[in-house]
């Protein structure tokens, strides 16, 4: 959600997290990545303006989800 937030393709969030396209994709897909790249993946995305909205913070849809910074 935080990548379409910023309407980055895949490819974008992979050259700016310096992580392989591949690495994104499997990831996006429900499948294991390895810690250090979602760290990378968050902290491009949070660096771009994306908050991220754990479980049990405040929401307006009441739930975990991304937002846009102003």
């Amino acid at each position: 959600m935080g990548r379409a937030a910023l309407n980055w393709s895949t490819q974008e969030l992979a050259q700016k997290a310096g992580v392989g396209a591949n690495t994104v994709n499997r990831f996006e897909a429900g499948q294991d990545a390895r810690v250090s790249s979602v760290d990378k993946m968050r902290a491009a995305m949070e660096e771009a303006g994306v908050i991220f909205i754990a479980d049990g913070e405040t929401s307006a849809a009441g739930g975990p989800g991304v937002r846009l910074g102003k």
